[in-house]
This record gives C-alpha cells, sequence and structure tokens, in this order.
C-alpha cells in the first residue's frame, strides 16, 4: 500500500488557524479555502504521477488511488491522504484504522466530494462544513468490518487482510491479462 500525507504550502502570513483541519478551512473565508484545496489538488495530481509510476516500476500496473481527508483528523494541521485503493498494509492493524479509510462508509471524505461542496447552494455547503465534528464521524469507525470491494463481513482483522489480499491478487491477476 502506498500511503502519502499532502499538507499545505502556508504562501502568506495570514491566519494559520485556519488549516489547524477541514472543518476549520472551511468554516473561513470560502475563496481561500477553494485556493488552499486547488493547491492541494494539483499536489495530488502530481503526486498520482510518482506513485503510478513506482506501481508500473514494481507490480508492473496500476491500480486506483484516493484522495480524502478523515472526517474527525487524527492531528491537528490539515492534511489530506492520498493511498493506493488495496488498503493492503501491514500497518493497517485495527478495525479503527481500516474503517478510517474505507471509502465508502463516510469517515474518508474524498476530495472530489469536498470539492462538490463548493458548487452546492450556500446553505447546503455552510451545513457540510459545519457538520465536520467528532460526534459526526467518531461512530462510523465503530461499524462491522467489511471488505470496501464487495461489501463481505468480516469478524475480525485478520481475517479482512487475507480476503483484502485475495482481492488484490485478483485485481493484480486481471490487470495482467
Amino acid at each position: 500500500m502506498f500511503h502519502f500525507l499532502v499538507l499545505p504550502r502556508i504562501r502568506d502570513d495570514s491566519d494559520t488557524s485556519l488549516l489547524d483541519n477541514l472543518h476549520s478551512l472551511l468554516n473561513g473565508d470560502k475563496q481561500r479555502a477553494s485556493d488552499i484545496l486547488l493547491d492541494l489538488r494539483e499536489d495530488v495530481k502530481n503526486l498520482r504521477q510518482e506513485i503510478e509510476e513506482e506501481m508500473m516500476s514494481r507490480y508492473g500496473f496500476k491500480w486506483d488511488i484516493w484522495a480524502g481527508f478523515h472526517g474527525t483528523p487524527s492531528m491537528e494541521h490539515l492534511h489530506l491522504h492520498v493511498l493506493s485503493a488495496d488498503l493492503c498494509s501491514d500497518r493497517l492493524k485495527n478495525k479503527k484504522h481500516y474503517n478510517s479509510f474505507h471509502p465508502k462508509l463516510g469517515f474518508f471524505l474524498h476530495l472530489d466530494d469536498v470539492f462538490s461542496w463548493f458548487e452546492q447552494e450556500p446553505s447546503l455547503y455552510s451545513s457540510k462544513a459545519r457538520g465536520l465534528i467528532p460526534s459526526t464521524f467518531e461512530p462510523l469507525l465503530k461499524e462491522d468490518l467489511s471488505c470496501f470491494h464487495c461489501g463481505c463481513r468480516m469478524k475480525n482483522m485478520p481475517s479482512l487482510k487475507v480476503h483484502l489480499q485475495t482481492e488484490w491478487e485478483k485485481l493484480e491477476k486481471a490487470s495482467k491479462r
């Protein structure tokens, strides 16, 4: 699994508290938030290209790459996760950690989805931005384990990891045909 964090560059002496997390960014000046996210999107585009080159070098094929934020961040500085869509890693050790990256559960907020909030009615944008609070997202980390590929429920992390490895091997085999 490839996993990187992308942090915004601070370009001036403005209020850096806006960069504490996604909640503070989106509840500040909307245009500044959009500009910062556009910069992050450009960084992701460049990083994605590097990851794909490394995928080809190591494995001989490419697969999806996700970019997104955690609904409740793990550290107090705005950061964007960029990771390969396999979730096969020895560092992924518990349900809470896995669920924080599950692409369909709702805790992992895809960058493109966050961008779509800017196109919605102002009241909907404000509602989304204000809703980025721990009580909204933390219960999602306690959801049952399920495979993000097929939705199959798993009773524990070891069985999920074996299942995810099997799914990845199927993807690898299909891509090399």
